[in-house]
């Protein structure tokens, strides 16, 4: 007897319905066990109320049920170091070299790459024509946010047409509105939800562009292709500067108190400090005691005080504005020679000389502590960042079916 098609197919189905009935069954245990009690005898909700008062690196330790708690949507997020680096030249050219973005999550000691977007091939790192130096890209963090804003091209033109923008709890890159002038560096920073750009070089120098300034209120986007709704969601020309004299380097404006605050030089010769009025768009010249004493990376804590590194003396220190002094916080020989510093959760956290390897100093204790952390393998620290942390992927919570 010869076969029937619709028995073969009658066959097929139960087949298909069987292995649907198993792999649902599965989820199902998967999710039975997800769902157990955080705490025996309590409710979920009130189990996290309890959790939620205890420190992560406490939580992590216990059970997987409550690790994966911590880096949930209820659990507020703690913060994590985010480094923008990259490889150690292969050779003099140094055109081999790629950009990476990484995070260190201090609960579990672990560093991790971000899945890059691809707007950060754009970036040129190392070129011939710069054997002496490295290019720079600038970024700022903003609203738990990272934000790209300024970098060079391979053909030495702004690789940036609008910032590039990372969000850590979501993973996802988006893009801000294009900027009126883009810019290989400039002056850069942020007070509260606004950035700002200012001075710098475009595709070539204009005096236009040395003397402007942009201004853009940070709001969340979704995606590349999102379309804004809001006009409001624009770079906006502020008052220009007096002259292009910040134009010649890549500088960090510190927001504090609704100012930022920033010098034209490394270095204690020459230099020239201005202040920036967030509220009243004016420009000042900095207070003699807070430049004179500003010699190093300086970066503010919740926007409320500076932390400056004196690379010379290799001494961490904070401004007291009333007193218009710097005071000393800690002295160490490995703060010699620092290169870049971020701010943030009662750490300040240093680069380290040559890029490589970070130092770590809790300012909140009543003795200040300092700790160091190797920096992520083979990677030399070009940008360092302190913002929420990211969702490892082995604790993200399993879709339900």
């Amino acid at each position: 007897m010869s076969p029937s098609f619709d028995d073969s197919t009658i066959s097929i189905s139960r087949a298909a319905t069987i292995t649907t009935a198993i792999a649902a069954s599965k989820r199902r245990k998967l999710l039975v066990d997800h769902h157990l009690p955080m705490i025996p005898g309590l409710p979920d909700h009130i189990a996290q109320l309890c959790l939620s008062r205890v420190h992560p690196s406490i939580l992590y330790s216990v059970c997987r049920s409550w690790r994966q708690f911590i880096y949930s949507a209820t659990f507020p997020p703690f913060h994590s170091l985010y480094t923008l680096s990259t490889t150690t030249p292969t050779d003099s050219s140094g055109q081999n070299s790629t950009l990476q973005l990484s995070s260190f999550d201090p609960i579990s000691s672990q560093w991790s790459v971000v899945t890059p977007t691809p707007y950060l091939r754009n970036v040129c790192l190392r070129h011939p024509s710069f054997i002496a130096r490295n290019l720079l890209i600038q970024s700022v963090s903003v609203a738990g946010n990272l934000v790209l804003l300024a970098g060079t091209s391979s053909d030495l033109l702004p690789a940036f047409s609008h910032p590039i923008i990372f969000n850590p709890l979501t993973k996802k890159w988006s893009s801000g509105p294009p900027l009126l002038s883009p810019r290989r560096w400039c002056l850069a920073g942020t007070s509260r939800a606004a950035v700002f750009v200012a001075s710098g070089i475009g595709s070539h120098y204009t005096q236009t562009v040395a003397r402007s300034v942009e201004k853009w209120i940070f709001r969340e986007t979704d995606s590349f292709d999102s379309k804004r709704k809001d006009s409001n969601c624009v770079w906006k020309n502020m008052r220009s500067l007096r002259d292009g004299r910040l134009c010649r380097e890549a500088i960090d404006a510190v927001g504090c108190k609704g100012k930022l605050y920033t010098i034209n030089m490394k270095g204690s010769c020459g230099k020239e400090g201005l202040v920036y009025d967030v509220n009243c768009d004016s420009w000042s010249e900095m207070p003699a005691g807070m430049l004179d004493g500003w010699r190093g990376p300086a970066a503010a804590m919740d926007e409320e005080t500076i932390y400056m590194v004196d690379e010379s003396e290799g001494v961490l220190k904070k401004y007291d504005e009333a007193m218009e002094v710097w005071i000393n916080v800690l002295e160490d020989d490995m703060l010699k020679g620092a290169e870049r510093i971020a701010a943030g959760g009662g750490r300040v956290c240093i680069v380290r000389s040559g890029g490589v390897g970070i130092l770590a100093v809790d300012v909140v204790s009543s003795l200040p502590r300092l700790w160091v952390l190797d920096s992520p393998p083979g990677q030399q620290v070009l940008a360092l960042h302190i913002l929420p942390r990211m969702c490892p992927k082995e604790f993200q919570s399993p879709v339900a079916f």
